[in-house]
């Protein structure tokens, strides 16, 4: 697996961030050039035709190397934009030929509603290989190591040093780094390749539950908490609400926002865990208005940071659906809407009272009967139904305990 470091390139001279930072600037431009060529390309190839990169090389004073390396770049950036929808067109002429007109037409829907736009390029970050650069951490300087690209276009050679991190040290004992690395204006990103590691075949099955408030709840009872400092998500969230979008303030708040993340994350304890079950979430704002507040909520980072926590461990991250899950009763399965009460939960027919969110993850652990679209009528959150567990012995079925529970109220 591959994992990234970034580090700090401020120790350089005024001269020598100007020149990275006009070489940056370049490859932005040129990588533009090559997606405006290939945007409307039907069939878009992993090499860019010598005809198309003939052309841009008029354009630009970047060697012929970094023209190719710039136009590989664009083509995997065209290629990723467009992949979704041409999947989803390959589905809509199989439902065609199948004979399934009204599910084609459904998708066709999703294909105008979800239409593909050029990609924006302005933070675009050059990925340079081992023609362009030579990385020395062995050196007699203060500094830990020495950056030195090449081969840029105009007789351009830079030196650059850096000092490298803890994270980055971390990565260098677990794996080797490679050869490649990526640029942005005032930092580098070095890439690092870690040993897989191997599914675990033993351990405990951990229910996690995503929240607002709380990044995560787990069935054993981990949950994320306030740093050193105070912070927790809701004040971050908050903070950045009050920051106008695209300044530097702003930046600085979504950056403190995934420090946290990834520092909360890193305290989960996956040591005696073999799966870890998580709901997905899935168009949560969608068709929905929300404040400033809901809408700095970043379920992809937090998912990220867990994904790539378990491929570390050598944990299972199995995704279950979040339906009812924080309104059933993690003791004896009943599951009605006035359950749950914000933050607080007390089942309505055994009395358990216990958190919300526990309660929630406590539900995501366990292997519960899959409640189909097509079937909801049958369990209606409102009046309540026992949902069980996933099971080949159950005594009593859930619709004869759900009566069972309705005759003893009535009485």
């Amino acid at each position: 697996m591959i994992r990234s470091s970034n580090t700090t390139l401020k120790f350089s001279n005024t001269h020598k961030r100007d020149t990275l930072k006009l070489f940056v600037s370049e490859y932005q431009r040129v990588t533009s050039l090559f997606v405006d060529d290939l945007w409307n390309t039907r069939d878009i190839p992993k090499l860019i035709p010598k005809d198309i990169t003939d052309k841009v090389k008029t354009q630009t004073w970047l060697s012929a190397r970094a023209v190719q390396c710039s136009a590989k770049q664009a083509s995997s950036i065209v290629r990723g934009t467009k992949k979704k929808n041409s999947q989803r067109r390959w589905r809509h002429k199989r439902l065609l030929e199948e004979g399934k007109i009204a599910n084609a037409k459904k998708l066709m829907g999703i294909i105008e509603k979800h239409k593909e736009s050029k990609p924006s390029l302005n933070t675009i970050c050059p990925e340079l290989d081992s023609r362009f650069v030579k990385i020395d951490l062995d050196n007699e300087t203060s500094f830990d190591g020495w950056l030195t690209l090449s081969s840029l276009g105009d007789k351009i050679k830079i030196e650059l040093p850096f000092k490298r991190t803890k994270h980055m040290n971390k990565l260098m004992k677990r794996g080797t780094l490679k050869s490649g690395v990526r640029l942005l204006e005032d930092s580098l990103c070095l890439m690092f390749d870690l040993p897989d590691k191997p599914k675990k075949s033993r351990g405990n099955t951990l229910g996690l539950d995503i929240g607002i408030k709380k990044i995560f709840v787990t069935s054993d009872g981990q949950r994320s908490n306030s740093d050193t400092h105070g912070w927790d998500l809701t004040k971050i969230q908050q903070r950045l609400s009050r920051r106008k979008k695209g300044s530097k303030r702003f930046a600085q708040a979504q950056e403190h926002r995934q420090n946290f993340i990834h520092w909360s994350i890193n305290q989960l304890n996956l040591t005696n865990t073999k799966e870890l079950r998580i709901e997905k979430i899935k168009d949560l704002r969608r068709h929905k208005r929300t404040n400033r507040f809901m809408s700095h909520w970043t379920y992809s980072d937090i998912m990220n940071k867990l994904s790539r926590v378990c491929e570390e461990s050598g944990v299972r991250m199995i995704h279950t659906s979040p339906t009812y899950t924080s309104q059933r009763c993690s003791s004896c399965g009943w599951t009605q809407e006035t359950n749950r009460n914000e933050e607080e939960f007390q089942c309505n027919s055994c009395g358990f009272a216990t958190d919300a969110d526990l309660n929630a993850s406590v539900n995501i652990g366990l292997e519960l009967l899959p409640i189909r679209r097509r079937d909801r009528s049958s369990f209606d959150n409102r009046t309540g139904f026992f949902w069980e567990m996933m099971s080949e012995e159950r005594i009593v079925p859930h619709v004869q305990r759900a009566q069972d529970h309705e005759n003893a109220h009535s009485s």
